[in-house]
């Protein structure tokens, strides 16, 4: 059972890929290329599947993974805005993002294991 879910789940990835590459969506942002337009939308069903892996993780560590993903995928979501904009700012965003995201998981990961922060 648990293998027909993972190949059920590979095949609905690999069809959700297969549209965004081969079917052309209407872009909401005009100025992207096809390509970042495909990774925009790439990037956008992975966060789908991260919040997903949030709200139904087996255990909290799960979660926490899974928001650690989510963050370095804030931080693909900024590089595509900054590369085609020349802002640089966007670029700061996603910087300062991930160092957030770092500490969090630090913290989250020493209060599920029963430590202070100071140790």
């Amino acid at each position: 059972m648990k293998r027909l879910r993972w190949f059920l789940g590979l095949i609905i990835i690999i069809i959700i890929l297969a549209i965004i590459i081969f079917y052309p969506f209407p872009s909401l942002l005009e100025w992207q290329s096809p390509l970042l337009r495909h990774s925009f939308f790439i990037l956008f069903f992975c966060a789908l599947f991260c919040l997903w892996r949030i709200i139904k993780g087996p255990t909290s560590a799960d979660r926490a993974v899974a928001i650690d993903i989510l963050g370095i995928l804030v931080l693909g979501f900024c590089a595509i805005l900054g590369i085609p904009t020349g802002r640089d700012w966007y670029i700061d965003i996603g910087i300062a993002w991930a160092l957030q995201s770092f500490i969090s998981t630090l913290a989250l990961s020493k209060y599920l294991e029963g430590r202070n922060f100071d140790e």
